[in-house]
């Protein structure tokens, strides 16, 4: 992020613009929302830049600024449509200590304009870094459309009113009020009638009141694979009301992101053969900050179901006598299924699949092998790769062929995703070679489609069949 965004308080506060034509007129058209102090410098100004100083909108000066003109100026615009003009007013507001915007100049601008959504005292800014202003408008069209009018109002009216909100306890409570508030009361109240909207917010806060603090609860959700874009609704609503994430090693920062700013996060990662939070530990957790009142989500990468010690997890709760809820997540193996454009079954191939894992509290995982070694047999092998060998052992041992087709696919689902395509005969060496640092999914009995599948958001390297 190259430029931070932020609100600038300018009510009152003078913000100057150089310039008197199409540019200028665009910048003072979003200035004038302000309260701004705009002072406008132009010796040869539009007409509409006319009307509004005669109006008392603004002020114009027909001339050149001077550093003095600039002198304690909360922001300047240099708007003048000659290069040389501009940054001869860049340097001189520069000199002054003050931040100066040249239009349709990124590169030599100390700040840029995002484009603005404006349901006052709500105000949306989008910016896309200069890099795509058609992609800004085309957000600021979507969310014209989805904001409502009145949403304006709301605000307003809930500004003057926070005083009051706060009889209720910080926190969920008065969260729980504000959100009833802005998505459900206040807008049925501003279609019947503007007027009865602060009627229905004493009512409401009067309900709320009433209302004894709801008991904590534990969300246990699958964050999928890693895209964020194969999170389900469920899951993107738990995060947004979650009071606390505890979440896996594996979940990447963009989905953690998406929890709510206030949330407190909790890391509590594991690492086969590696440094690991201890169960016990974790459950502690869930049952402390439950029994607080708050509501929990556990945030598993993949499926909580799938190698995730959901059931320990669910002992520990329910011990506590702690509500749960269980939202299911995509499975690595589905995403890498997908990655490779393969079925997990398929007729007259399959008719089962197992999930497999490399290795268990013992070490690595005795497993039905006569089953896995028949031809057309399929399996997806979690936490896989250290145990390769033994795996690739055991098939051939109980008589899989060496040719039977692997897909080893690494980081499914992510940008950096990779593919390694082998054969049961030399899977452990191809592992190797591949050095692989991210998560695997080992896919025994499929290959990757020799036509590659289209993803475009995913580099993905591929090791040809030899």
């Amino acid at each position: 992020m190259q430029h931070f965004p932020i609100f600038l308080d300018t009510a009152a506060r003078r913000v100057v613009l150089c310039g008197g034509g199409e540019a200028a007129l665009a910048k003072l058209r979003l200035l004038l929302k302000s309260q701004a102090s705009l002072h406008v410098f132009a010796e040869d100004p539009a007409s509409e830049i006319v009307t509004w100083a005669e109006a008392g909108l603004l002020d114009l000066h027909r001339r050149t600024p001077s550093a003095e003109d600039l002198s304690g100026a909360a922001l300047v615009y240099a708007a003048q449509e000659d290069a040389d003009a501009d940054a001869r007013l860049a340097g001189l507001a520069r000199a002054q200590g003050v931040l100066v915007n040249i239009v349709d100049n990124l590169e030599d601008s100390d700040f840029i304009t995002p484009a603005i959504v404006d349901r006052d005292p709500v105000t949306v800014a989008i910016g896309t870094e200069g890099a795509a202003p058609v992609l800004a408008r085309a957000i600021k069209r979507d969310l014209e459309e989805r904001l409502p009018q009145s949403l304006g109002l709301l605000a307003r009216i809930g500004k003057a009113f926070r005083p009051r909100a706060e009889v209720l306890p910080h926190g969920r409570r008065r969260r729980d009020f504000w959100s009833d508030y802005y998505f459900t009361s206040g807008p049925r109240a501003a279609e019947r009638s503007p007027d009865l909207v602060e009627m229905e917010l004493e009512a409401l806060l009067k309900r709320h009141a009433r209302v004894e603090a709801q008991p904590g609860h534990v969300h246990f959700v699958g964050a999928g694979p890693g895209d964020p874009d194969l999170l389900t609704l469920k899951a993107r609503r738990a995060l947004d009301e979650a009071d606390v994430v505890i979440h896996d090693r594996l979940v990447p920062k963009e989905i953690l992101e998406l929890a709510r700013r206030e949330a407190v996060l909790v890391s509590v990662g594991k690492e086969g053969f590696g440094p690991s939070t201890p169960q016990g530990e974790i459950d502690a957790l869930l049952v402390e900050h439950a029994n607080s009142g708050a509501q929990v989500v556990r945030l598993k990468s993949g499926d909580p179901s799938v190698f995730g010690r959901l059931d320990e997890e669910l002992a520990a709760v329910e011990a506590a006598g702690v509500a749960f809820t269980i939202v299911p997540g995509i499975t690595a193996a589905s995403a890498a299924a997908a990655q490779i454009g393969q079925s997990l079954t398929a007729r007259g191939r399959n008719s089962e699949m197992r999930l497999l894992t490399g290795h268990d509290v013992k070490g690595f995982a005795e497993q039905e092998w006569h089953a896995l070694a028949r031809p057309g047999a399929v399996a997806a092998v979690y936490m896989g790769k250290r145990a390769a060998r033994f795996l690739q052992g055991r098939l051939l041992m109980h008589g899989a062929v060496p040719e039977t087709p692997v897909a080893i696919v690494e980081n499914a689902s992510r940008p950096d995703a990779r593919i390694v395509a082998s054969r049961l005969g030399s899977l452990s060496d191809d592992i190797a070679a591949a050095e692989l640092s991210g998560p695997a999914v080992i896919l025994l009995g499929l290959a990757p489609r020799a036509a590659r599948v289209a993803l475009p958001r995913f580099d993905t390297v591929q090791k040809e069949f030899a």
